[in-house]
């Protein structure tokens, strides 16, 4: 007599993983985004893993636990997985005061991104 489920978000080929408090403004995290996006997933690890870009730690650890919810969860082949979409928003921003000259104060606001990676079970082409 509990809580009916909830449907899936995604479709039956494809699995979900979100980073909802990654330190960094969108626009950067959207830049590492773009790297990977429609590219198999070795191939997108092998970029993430090189790459120069401090955010490109914490997207692989996404893209890391999409392929783990896609193998555990779903059952889906490992290696035939595509990035289908990888989103990026804007969390929340932690505000901070910063004591400047003759008693005034500046704002430093230190924002904070979120990265939601689907992967696709792609068919064998023939």
């Amino acid at each position: 007599m509990g809580k009916e489920k909830s449907p899936r978000r995604v479709a039956d080929n494809e699995a979900l993983s979100v980073g909802t408090q990654i330190r960094g403004s969108a626009q950067k995290l959207n830049l590492v985004a773009a790297l990977i996006r429609g590219r198999k997933v070795e191939d997108a690890m092998n970029v993430l893993a090189f790459s120069k870009k401090a955010m490109a730690v914490d997207v692989r650890k996404v893209l890391a636990s999409a392929v783990a919810n896609a193998e555990n969860n779903h059952n889906l082949d490992v290696d035939a997985l595509v990035v289908k979409e990888a989103s990026v928003g804007k969390s929340f921003t932690m505000k901070r005061w910063h004591a400047r000259g003759r008693g005034k104060s500046t704002r430093i606001e230190k924002p904070f991104s979120r990265i939601r990676i689907v992967v696709r079970e792609q068919e064998e082409e023939a």
